[in-house]
This record gives structure tokens, C-alpha cells and sequence, in this order.
């Protein structure tokens, strides 16, 4: 290969792509189009008190049972993990007026939900550190693939100040949710028909989804026998886990019920007191005491969500590799969560669709010319 392969999008899937082709020797860029590395893999803290932890606002867990991509990479990487807490009892809520239910939750003990300390960011962290940082230019926004008639492809950028910028490529794996490439970049010669349609049917993990977490000084649930596992049909918070460090402070985090439409008009500082209402009535009166609490509503966020996103998750079917075909074949590879059928919606199917479109690049530049 001549040229770079252009990667577009930072996140899990983009980087672990990036770090595999440098260690092959394959000349790569990687385009992003966030002020950040991470995509949807946000771990945060309070600014106020970072001595309290980094909390997990996208996704939390692997399962190394299962998932031997992501175990071996964690382990290849020497980060520390920890197993979710789990003992003791959870609490169902099925009516506004009642009480929680306590009872035991019987589960499979050789299922191990995993966690990496510090979050899922020290993963993208520890990513960034095996490729050169001056391959990542964030801010770039990759707006539209031309393929000319002798086969090279130029990418097209607009950069923050607004001026655009092209990238000459061999090929380019869309490292990103494939609705986002089909609204947000244009393509010459156009894409085929079936290719835009099957793109478009395959909804975004986590896009419509909003996630909170608050933090305590102690984890003081499990004074009380409790696991932090919810269950609720009254919400806000339609599933609670326990989201705490594996020392020191304490920390609760929950999926909501409500839908984007609803958590938009109603507004984030009324949807946070609902919440910490809801943790009072099932934990007691320790849990007014927060002295954190990290919000973030994917729905509202440009660079994972779009409108058909808003609407209830469904087409599970749909995920796997989209059809590339004619003139765009080996020219454009897509990676991503949504792109890997088996682990759709993981960290392990992120994993593996770069891995896989790393193996077919690499295809590509041992073909004999």
C-alpha cells in the first residue's frame, strides 16, 4: 500500500485497528471527529472530587467466559480488573406506593461480570499509548469518501476552525455506528441502495439510552445485606448496579425507563432529583447524602445518536457486516460494535470487528500486484 488507511472514528474499535496495523507496519491516520478519544467508552469523574474515582457513563462490563477477545487484550495491556459486586440480596419495585421487595437472586457463579479499575477509558488509554499519537486528529470530522476511476480514495475533512482537509488512502475502515455514516458522510460514487438500507436498519447501541451515577463516600447498601441491584417498574431508574471502586468510595449507577423525548422536555435537573428521590425510597435516608453525580443522555449527543435513534431499540437482527459490494469492495471496511453480529452491543464485538478488518486489511497488501 502507497497510502495511509484512514480510519475513522476513536473509539474502542478505531483504536484497537490503529494499534494492530502500526504493529504490522501499515501506515494508518485515524480521524475523529470528538474533542476525545473513547467514543461511546466514557469514564469520568467530579472535577470537584476526582479523589472519590472514575465512574463508567458508557459501557461497564466483559464477561471473559465468553468474550476471549477483550480477556486477552486486557491481559496483553497488564490493566487491573475486578469482579462487579454482587452480594447479597436485590430489591424489586413494582409500585410507586410500596416498598421495595428484598429477595435472592440466584445466579450462575461461574458468570463473571468483570470491571476494569479506573473504568473502561483505561482500556482506550492504555490503547493510545501502542500507536504514535500523531496519527489521532481530533476534530476532524470526516465528511465525504471520493473514489476516482484508478481505484485511490481521498477522504475529505472539515476541521474545527472550519477548513477542510484531505487524506489520501489505500482504504478506510468506518470505525464509527453505521447510521452516523450514513447521514453524515457523502459518498462518490454514491453507495448501492442495499448497502445505505442496511446501514440505516441497524440501530445504535446505547444512543437512545441515558446513564446516571451517584456517588457516595461508602458504599453503605451493603451494611444493609443489599447487592445495589434494582429492579423497577416505577422508575426513573429502570435497573440499578452497584458502580463502586473496588476501595474507598461508594457509587450507584442506573439505566433509564423514560424515554429520550421525555428526558428532554423534562430536563436534566429535575430528571436528577427524580433519581435521587428513587434511591432514597429504596435505600434510605444515607442515600441523600451524594456527594457526586454524573449524568450523560447519549440521545442528546450528535456524535452517537440520530433521530431514528430516538425511537425504542429493535432490528436486533440486522446487526453483523453491512454488504460492501461493487466498486466500493475492499475499498471501505466497517468496524464497530454494531458490525459484529455475535457481540453486538459489547466491548468484545468492538474488539472484533476491528480485528476482523485489520485481518482483511492485511489481505489486501499481500495481494500481488
Amino acid at each position: 500500500m502507497n497510502n495511509s488507511v484512514i480510519i475513522v472514528g476513536a473509539g474502542l474499535s478505531g483504536l484497537r485497528a490503529a494499534s494492530l496495523l502500526t504493529g504490522q507496519g501499515i501506515k494508518c491516520r485515524v480521524l475523529e471527529a470528538r474533542d476525545r478519544i473513547g467514543g461511546r467508552v466514557l469514564s469520568t469523574s467530579d472535577p470537584n472530587r476526582p479523589d472519590l474515582g472514575r465512574f463508567d457513563l458508557g459501557p461497564t462490563w466483559f464477561w471473559p467466559k465468553y468474550e476471549n477477545h477483550i480477556a486477552n487484550l486486557v491481559k496483553e495491556l497488564n490493566l487491573e480488573t475486578f469482579e462487579q459486586y454482587k452480594k447479597g440480596e436485590i430489591l424489586i419495585e413494582r409500585f410507586q406506593i410500596k416498598p421495595p421487595e428484598r429477595c435472592v437472586l440466584q445466579e450462575n457463579s461461574d458468570e463473571k461480570w468483570v470491571r476494569l479499575t479506573g473504568g473502561v477509558q483505561s482500556l482506550i488509554d492504555a490503547l493510545a499509548e501502542t500507536i504514535p499519537s500523531e496519527i489521532v486528529e481530533l476534530e476532524t470530522r470526516a465528511k465525504k469518501i471520493k473514489l476516482n476511476e484508478a481505484g485511490d480514495i481521498t477522504v475529505e475533512a472539515e476541521l474545527s476552525n472550519g477548513k477542510r482537509k484531505e487524506f489520501l488512502a489505500d482504504a478506510v475502515i468506518l470505525a464509527l455506528p453505521p447510521r452516523l455514516v450514513a447521514h453524515h458522510i457523502e459518498f462518490s460514487p454514491f453507495l448501492p441502495p442495499n448497502l445505505i438500507t442496511d446501514i440505516v436498519k441497524k440501530p445504535t447501541w446505547m444512543a437512545g439510552q441515558a446513564k446516571v451515577v451517584a456517588v457516595y463516600d461508602r458504599p453503605f447498601w451493603r451494611e444493609l445485606g443489599l447487592s445495589g441491584y434494582v429492579l423497577s417498574a416505577v422508575g426513573p431508574l429502570e435497573e440499578i448496579y452497584d458502580a463502586s471502586p473496588i476501595n474507598g468510595s461508594g457509587a450507584l449507577f442506573g439505566f433509564f425507563g423514560m424515554p429520550p423525548e421525555a428526558r428532554k422536555k423534562m430536563g436534566q435537573d429535575k430528571i436528577l432529583e427524580l433519581v435521587v428521590d428513587q434511591l432514597v425510597k429504596l435505600f434510605g435516608n444515607d442515600a441523600k447524602n451524594v456527594k457526586a453525580i454524573l449524568y450523560k443522555d447519549w440521545a442528546r449527543d450528535s456524535e452517537t445518536a440520530v433521530e431514528e435513534d430516538l425511537s425504542p431499540l429493535k432490528n436486533y437482527q440486522s446487526y453483523g457486516q453491512p454488504p460492501v459490494e461493487g466498486v466500493w469492495a475492499e475499498k471501505i471496511i466497517f468496524a464497530g460494535t454494531e458490525t459484529n453480529s455475535q457481540y453486538s452491543g459489547h466491548l468484545e464485538g468492538a474488539i472484533q470487528s476491528a480485528e476482523q478488518a485489520v485481518f482483511k486489511i492485511i489481505n489486501l497488501n499481500n495481494k500481488p500486484l
